[in-house]
């Protein structure tokens, strides 16, 4: 069987017949002719259906192990089409530490429309069970989670799920089919803010679904087509493009993201770094027994809350932006961005408070990256105390 490497770097190499194109075009039409009535070229309209989407589509869902692949116009786009499977009174069991743009979703939006959601330690079976109700249909899991880096193992809660007749949607933002493919595990949905590590370059804004069983592939099919948040062609294009390189930039990804966070595990500045790769994680044995590697991204807290708005102001190389999973390192401060939308009393309890940092690291250079941190950190010290 060939490598996912080999899969990546080919993806639509070898589907333009007409004239061997290495890069598939983009076909930018919305509308294409009907050879006759009743005839079609298995295209008729763009929202349903489109080339260079079609690519990418059947290339995402071979990476993830599913049956059919959905891209849409956002990573929310992707949620809102997933959510849309479901009912007025359904129940959803989710992740404790979640995306605050998912946690938005689904409590002001969804919540609208008679969804409910309980958010439970996903890796407690007794605690799923426990918030377990007769309008329960699915677990909603990221892992691992965004900021906290809480690891949920996913074969087990499948499992479980399965038994009780509940789908497992599982957000593999973080992971990438290179490192983790949850529907290997278990899961029937995977979905992906695929403006993150798949696009890999900070420039296409982009979702994708992948499922797993005729009948659900065939709803979602559906629903894709109907609510019509679909991928246009030229963001297909890039998206497909970036994940030629997925396989090297995850390498570097993960060796630097490693590096620093062990060089901050032992700065005197910091209390705390949560990172899967590091062996006192306490998700640590899980993510190796699921996946093939860790992310490039981790969080960190600083001793002080003063020393916030000096590592931002301080850092040169390392930019202070929202999003992650680009080439480009990002810095961002969840409980004013990212994850603002969360009730603080509930962020403070998570972990998620005044003095964590979120770190998407790029593929730069891992020593000047050091560098920057360390000057940034040393200002904040000489400036508020140690």
């Amino acid at each position: 069987m060939m490598k996912i490497e080999s899969k990546l770097a080919q993806i639509g190499s070898t589907a333009d017949t007409v004239t061997g194109a290495v890069s598939f075009p983009i076909y930018q039409a919305t509308a294409f002719r009907h050879p006759a009535l009743g005839e079609s070229t298995g295209f008729d309209y763009a929202r349903t259906k489109s080339p260079t989407r079609s690519i990418l589509e059947q290339a995402v869902a071979e990476l993830e192990g599913g049956d059919a692949a959905f891209a849409c116009s956002s990573g929310m786009a992707a949620l809102q089409t997933i959510f849309s499977y479901f009912s007025s009174g359904d129940h959803f069991l989710v992740s404790l530490d979640l995306y605050g743009g998912t946690y938005r979703l689904l409590t002001q939006v969804m919540g609208k429309f008679g969804i409910t959601v309980s958010f439970v330690d996903t890796n407690e079976i007794d605690e799923l069970q426990s918030h377990l109700t007769p309008q329960t249909k699915a677990v909603l899991i990221e892992s691992p989670t965004n900021p906290l880096m809480m690891v949920t193992d996913i074969a087990k809660v499948a499992s479980w799920a399965k038994k009780h007749n509940l789908l497992t949607i599982v957000d593999n933002t973080l992971l990438t089919p290179f490192f983790q493919r949850p529907i290997e595990l278990g899961a029937d949905i995977v979905t992906h803010s695929a403006s993150k590590y798949l696009g890999g370059h900070n420039d296409v804004l982009a979702g994708l679904i992948i499922t797993k069983g005729e009948q659900l592939s065939a709803e979602m099919a559906f629903l894709h087509n109907s609510i019509g948040a679909v991928l246009g062609a030229q963001d297909s294009f890039l998206l497909a493009r970036g994940m030629k390189t997925l396989a090297l930039r995850m390498e570097r990804h993960q060796y630097n993201a490693t590096k620093i966070a062990l060089f901050l595990k032992e700065h005197p500045a910091i209390t705390d770094v949560y990172y899967p790769a590091l062996e006192d994680h306490p998700g640590y044995d899980i993510q190796c027994q699921q996946s093939s590697g860790n992310t490039g991204i981790f969080s960190f807290k600083v001793k002080k809350s003063e020393y916030v708005p000096i590592i931002l102001k301080s850092i040169k190389l390392i930019a202070f932006a929202e999003s992650l999973g680009g080439v480009e390192s990002l810095m961002t401060y969840p409980a004013v961005q990212t994850h603002a939308d969360i009730p603080a009393e509930i962020r403070n309890q998570l972990g998620v408070d005044d003095r964590l940092l979120r770190y998407s690291v790029g593929i730069e250079h891992v020593d000047d990256l050091i560098a920057d941190l360390s000057q940034a950190l040393d200002i904040a010290v000489a400036t508020c105390g140690a």
